[in-house]
């Protein structure tokens, strides 16, 4: 007879304590869920606070598409690096906006080149798409990519900077019907990290396809970077 053989969790010790304080068939209220996360966080840095939510709609049905930009009101806790791709006026203007990085062909060729992309949003002047267009297939693939819909191709280049630094995250339909995206850091504390989630979840329910049928939420999860998911009770 085989002795007796023990499972060992591949997940650490800190990690099974954390998920003990939440209870996996429980949807929470906001509060209570984030003031959960806050309590499980167990890592020596301030963890990013993410948000999952599974959709009601077919990703693979143009109609269906879900996605759009917010600014959060108290921000990501994210120091932002913000490239501008623009030439003359706007370009100046970027600077003076506090864009990280600005310029136009050189800015192409140190992407190709070097594949650089120390950035975490690109903003451009419609007249320079033409030019950004060489490099989509190296910033699509990252989500860096500019696009009217997320207001990151506009002639407003202050405005689209004062969002970016100032909180502004998209959501966006991902091919398994999902959108992730952030809400702040750990030390937010349950109620601003709250008010972040009530912000960006009036805008997902807002943009609802008028062709999606069914339950459109249908699960929303909450964790930060090292930690256990908490479910939030939905409506809809």
């Amino acid at each position: 007879m085989k002795p007796e053989t023990t499972v060992k969790s591949k997940r650490g010790k800190k990690y099974q304590t954390a998920a003990k304080k939440i209870d996996p068939k429980i949807q929470y209220e906001p509060v209570a869920a984030f003031k959960l996360v806050c309590e499980a966080a167990y890592a020596k840095f301030n963890e990013t606070v993410e948000l999952h939510i599974r959709l009601g709609v077919d990703s693979k049905q143009a109609d269906q598409q879900v996605r759009g930009t917010v600014v959060l009101p108290h921000g990501t806790g994210k120091n932002t690096k913000v490239l501008v791709i623009a030439k003359g006026d706007k370009a100046e203007e970027a600077l003076k906006a506090g864009a990280d990085f600005v310029g136009a062909e050189d800015i192409i060729t140190k992407i190709t080149s070097q594949n650089w992309l120390d950035f975490d949003v690109c903003i451009t002047t419609p007249d320079m798409m033409g030019l950004v267009g060489r490099v989509a297939k190296i910033l699509g693939p990252k989500g860096l990519m500019p696009n009217p819909k997320s207001g990151t191709v506009t002639a407003d280049v202050k405005k689209a900077i004062s969002d970016a630094k100032g909180g502004k995250v998209e959501y966006r339909l991902d091919k398994a019907n999902n959108i992730h995206t952030i809400l702040g850091k750990v030390s937010f504390g349950a109620t601003k990290l709250a008010e972040n989630y009530n912000t960006i979840i009036s805008a997902i329910i807002k943009a609802k396809p008028q062709s999606s049928k069914g339950v459109y939420l249908k699960s929303v999860t909450v964790n930060s970077t090292m930690g256990v998911g908490v479910k939030i009770a939905q409506s809809m």
